[in-house]
């Protein structure tokens, strides 16, 4: 019976208008009906479109694949990049702040920087950009090493800025040594005078303050005394002697070190003075001695300044090069405003599913590999990519279609009692079109429940599924069912009976259903956190364009029992940082609710109560 219940459902077809699986040739007389009605109101020429659209509908049904992705190393402006440099090994590094969640944007830095080392034989550091302890915090750092990890790459290692820290003072004091740095103690409002800025307007005259003619052995000296304490913060700094008179603001006496009332995380008390980024990043290149540093192009002023200190300091050079950074419309991935979505209530946290950091992404049931295989799709430039969330969920989608199995899910469940049934066995398919994933038992009972909005009290002659006197497939049953009464409580509907129609016509429709006694589940579609494309520019705030509906709650849903075996083989699928068996937390355990959406298992779940997250629909919004 396997082997026909598979048959039978893999000529079922999704019709995307009204989300019914129905037959390939009702499907056919749909999308026929449609395209006539299109034709009518088209001119003439429009009626090859028509046409093609038929014909689509009328192709066989194949076992979904993978595009052969074009490879982003292999050629374009990585693959430019390296040939600017091509040494053996590549050495690259990913060097976030601990001071917040990565977000989607920094899955392309991630992927860049680790795959461009792997595919040229080399490796990737994690250097965590830990000098600013004002903003740091332990979490943090778990939470990029785990998402490293998840996303599957494994660091040559784990390094700390910190780790430098020894080394980079006596760095400092040999760019004093050699009269490129001096001790600073100009207000900000006198800095930006000298940078040219005058009443708030730029395009002045820019010139150095008087501390910039200090002898070495003075500056020397006033930078130990910032070193020992002996100077607040704000009130002196050391600042690179680079050239004023240069165009770009990344040569116009860079901060290099600034004092800080804060212990740090991992030196605790003992500094007193941190170094900048532009001193420190350059310089913890060199010293992992880094051979492409790779960057988004807001740093591409920063390069002349990289490379100025390497230079003056007469150290290893890596090559810095800027891609285009990735954004996203639809929502927000600034630190402060997520806090206030999170602090006001808005979402239960950072790693809420509505949100696109990238642990909230994860929480949501998205694959890892999917993420890696939408940065490939986007390929890497230099222009910044600002694509829409439609864009994101397309590749999900695609990707959740060939690599996880099919179960039936009913979200709003109404009784149906069966008068004629018997209860039997079914061997179901995890997957119509992709038999290596195999199959699993369902009883089928004399009580089923399906989605309320199947039955309709009132028939309809455009409506196809489950009405009085009417007739709809059930999937994976041999016999279609036929309502003959219905109950209700007040306005509601409580149970229809049905009996099986053995010998009506084919049905136009199947539905699906769950057996009496499948397990309760709450499950929460998530749609988008936001109204419009552009939150922040809502009148009031990007706090009034919060969408109410941005999530919906099923409670008392239905879940058949072939769960607890997709339970038991997750993660769906074996890929990236979830690779065998038993790798990877709840959100690995992913398959298609047939009809309803692709789902994922919520990290509030525990072993009395499961919780679904919608990972996507099954298609595109019609209204996006």
């Amino acid at each position: 019976m396997a082997d026909a219940l598979a048959d039978n459902t893999a000529k079922l077809q999704l019709d995307e208008e009204t989300g019914e699986m129905v037959s390939k040739g009702e499907l056919k007389k749909r999308m026929a009906k449609r395209a006539k009605k299109a034709a009518s109101a088209k001119a003439k020429a429009d009626a090859p479109a028509a046409t093609s659209a038929l014909k689509t509908a009328q192709k066989k049904e194949e076992e979904p694949k993978a595009t052969e992705p074009v490879n982003m190393f292999a050629q374009g402006w990585l693959d430019e990049v390296y040939k600017e440099r091509p040494v053996k090994p590549v050495i690259t590094r990913f060097p976030p702040e601990p001071n917040g969640y990565l977000h989607i944007g920094h899955a392309k830095a991630i992927a860049i920087n680790f795959g461009f080392a792997k595919f040229h034989g080399g490796e990737c550091y994690l250097r965590f950009d830990d000098t600013n302890p004002e903003a740091e915090e332990e979490k943090y750092f778990v939470a990029i090493k785990e998402i490293i990890e998840w996303l599957g790459f494994k660091p040559k290692a784990i390094t700390y800025s910190s780790d430098n820290f020894d080394k980079l003072y006596q760095k400092a004091e040999e760019l004093i040594g050699k009269g490129k740095a001096y001790v600073c103690k100009c207000s900000a409002e006198e800095l930006k005078a000298q940078r040219g800025e005058v009443n708030g307007v730029p395009g002045g005259p820019r010139y150095r303050c008087e501390h910039a003619e200090q002898s070495v052995e003075e500056n020397l000296k006033e930078f130990r005394a910032m070193r020992d304490g002996k100077y607040k913060p704000k009130e002196a700094f050391l600042r690179m002697k680079q050239d004023i008179e240069d165009g770009n603001p990344q040569m116009w006496d860079l901060p290099a070190y600034r004092v800080l009332d804060a212990e740090h995380h991992r030196t605790g008390p003992k500094w007193k003075i941190y170094p900048t980024y532009d001193f420190t990043h350059c310089l913890c290149d060199s010293f992992e001695n880094i051979t492409h540093s790779l960057c988004t192009t807001e740093f591409i002023q920063s390069r002349v300044s990289y490379e100025w200190l390497n230079k003056t300091l007469e150290v290893y050079e890596p090559m810095q090069r800027e891609y285009g950074r990735l954004s996203i419309t639809g929502t927000l991935l600034s630190k402060r405003k997520i806090a206030k979505l999170v602090n006001d209530g808005h979402v239960r946290g950072w790693d809420d599913p509505r949100l696109f950091t990238l642990i909230a992404i994860k929480r949501r049931g998205v694959p890892p590999g999917a993420i890696l295989e939408f940065v490939n799709e986007l390929g890497v430039t230099t222009a910044p990519t600002n694509i829409q969330l439609v864009r994101l969920d397309q590749t999900v989608r695609r990707y959740l279609e060939r690599t996880v199995p099919r179960l039936m899910l009913v979200l709003d469940p109404l009784r149906v009692v069966i008068e004629d049934a018997e209860e039997m066995e079914l061997d179901i398919p995890l997957h119509t079109k992709i038999p290596a994933m195999g199959s699993h038992k369902v009883k089928f009972t004399k009580t089923v429940y399906i989605e309320r909005s199947d039955f309709r009290e009132v028939d309809s002659k455009d409506y196809f599924r489950l009405a009085p006197g009417k007739s709809v497939g059930l999937l994976l049953v041999p016999y279609p069912i036929k309502a003959v009464s219905f109950k209700k409580d007040g306005d509601k509907i409580t149970e229809i009976r049905a009996v099986f129609d053995k010998e009506g016509k084919k049905p136009k429709t199947y539905i699906h259903w769950v057996a009496e006694g499948s397990r309760e589940v709450e499950v929460r579609i998530h749609n988008a956190l936001f109204k419009s494309e552009k939150p922040d520019n809502a009148e009031g705030g990007f706090l009034n364009d919060i969408n109410p509906n941005s999530e919906e709650i099923f409670p008392h849903a239905m879940i058949e029992s072939g769960f607890e075996e997709i339970k038991r083989r997750a993660p769906w699928p074996e890929a990236a940082g979830e690779s065998e068996l038993g790798k990877g937390g709840p959100e690995s355990v992913r398959f298609q609710a047939m009809r309803v959406a692709y789902m994922a298992m919520d990290s509030d779940s525990t072993d009395e109560k499961i919780v679904l997250n919608r990972i996507v629909s099954l298609k595109e919004d019609a209204g996006k």
